[in-house]
């Protein structure tokens, strides 16, 4: 466990009840509330300038009467403001699957605490990706639900209307019970699906070798969805905004969060001047130097590339594209300026997608670049993530079945 640096605290507490999750361990990022404990937000200057918690966070208390066993908190970038798992106080977490690459932020010690089989599954919180990058970064599962569902009650804020509770798992089984139980959704037995969509931009600006190791999952969603798989662009399912396919979508959401951050924390950054590390101060410089002018046409643009994005998919439709654009980068490789990035705006790009229309989205486990994970994802419609896990736990099944016939 030491060896993995992804936990805080490791601290057993035993279920309050018996049901869906009997026999499982679960961890918790350490931006989620545990009773009497410390919540540091990856930033000792938070964690000792806050008091302890004073219960547990709701979605704690859904895991634990529901049967499951809490192992511990884990690791967590600073505030919650990275895609990349380096934090300049608590180390980075171990990446099992690829030791020289960062485990993916902000919900790095969840990941780690997954795919090193330390827990069955982990909380994590995905903003802008903060649990599904990890996932595809350590070759595991990761869901960020629609928006909305999972109670954030005992969560601490970063961007409250992209903010989102998710879990990490290490198998498609697991991720479904434990989001049945968060989300209060039944994942039928029976799966119906209308048509599967390949994103033809995301494939674009991934790297290449990214999406020709892709290409397996893809040749067998057509083989289990038989004239069903076709590529589709962002401008054929919101229209034509003009300039390169993403770019709304990524200034949009860059827009959005950072003015929702400067809302949430800044008070205390003013007021407090934290010690934080070299990485997380370029990002919150960003956030005050926005043009707060730009705030509300981003508003709008988002809501109607939520609004278009959602009627285009309707409840039968599945949106498949690389989680992330690349492998996990090499630890210590970027800067501490994500504007001189093109990995972090690349993936932001990819995971803006789901942030602005809402929708859920869970990364699967699908291929090695490098000999490291890389994850290819499935979104659906607002509100169909019993429907998404119905069909993420099929293609785990059906996946291991046609690669045994090959």
């Amino acid at each position: 466990m030491t060896e993995s640096r992804a936990f805080v605290e490791s601290f057993a507490l035993a279920p309050t009840a018996s049901g869906e999750l009997d026999g499982l361990r679960f961890a918790v990022k350490d931006l989620i509330d545990i009773g009497g404990h410390k919540t540091s937000c990856g930033n000792f200057s938070w964690r000792d300038t806050h008091p302890a918690a004073a219960s547990n966070a709701v979605c704690v208390d859904q895991l634990l009467s529901s049967g499951a066993q809490f192992v511990g908190k884990t690791v967590t970038d600073e505030l919650a403001f990275s895609l990349l798992g380096e934090n300049h106080f608590y180390g980075t977490p171990l990446n099992p699957k690829a030791p020289d690459r960062v485990p993916g932020g902000s919900s790095s010690g969840s990941a780690s605490a997954v795919a090193c089989g330390l827990a069955d599954f982990a909380l994590g919180t995905d903003t802008g990706g903060s649990v599904r990058v990890p996932a595809s970064n350590c070759g595991i599962f990761g869901i960020r639900p629609t928006h909305g569902i999972v109670s954030v009650a005992g969560v601490n804020p970063l961007a409250p209307t992209f903010d989102t509770v998710g879990i990490l798992a290490k198998d498609a089984e697991v991720l479904a019970k434990a989001a049945a139980v968060l989300l209060a959704c039944r994942v039928p037995e029976r799966l119906e699906v209308d048509r599967v969509h390949l994103l033809h931009d995301a494939f674009v600006i991934s790297d290449v070798e990214t999406t020709d190791a892709l290409v397996p999952l893809t040749d067998a969603l057509r083989e289990l969805f038989p004239g069903r798989v076709v590529s589709t662009s962002l401008q054929e399912m919101v229209g034509d905004y003009g300039g390169e396919p993403f770019q709304e979508w990524y200034e949009t959401y860059c827009t959005l969060q950072w003015a929702e951050i400067r809302s949430c924390l800044g008070s205390w950054i003013e007021d407090a001047n934290p010690d934080l590390g070299p990485r997380t101060r370029m990002n919150f410089e960003l956030t005050r130097n926005l043009d707060r002018r730009e705030i509300a046409p981003a508003h709008q643009r988002r809501e109607e590339l939520s609004e278009r994005m959602n009627s285009f998919l309707g409840p039968g439709a599945l949106l498949c594209m690389p989680t992330a654009p690349a492998v996990a980068p090499l630890k210590g490789s970027l800067g501490i300026d994500r504007r001189k990035c093109r990995y972090h705006s690349r993936a932001l790009s990819l995971t803006s997608v789901a942030g602005i229309a809402r929708l859920p989205q869970v990364s699967v486990p699908s291929a090695h670049v490098s000999r490291a994970p890389v994850g290819m994802s499935l979104l659906a419609g607002r509100g169909m993530d019993g429907f998404l896990l119905a069909a993420v736990r099929f293609l785990a099944a059906e996946k291991a079945v046609l690669a045994s016939q090959r």
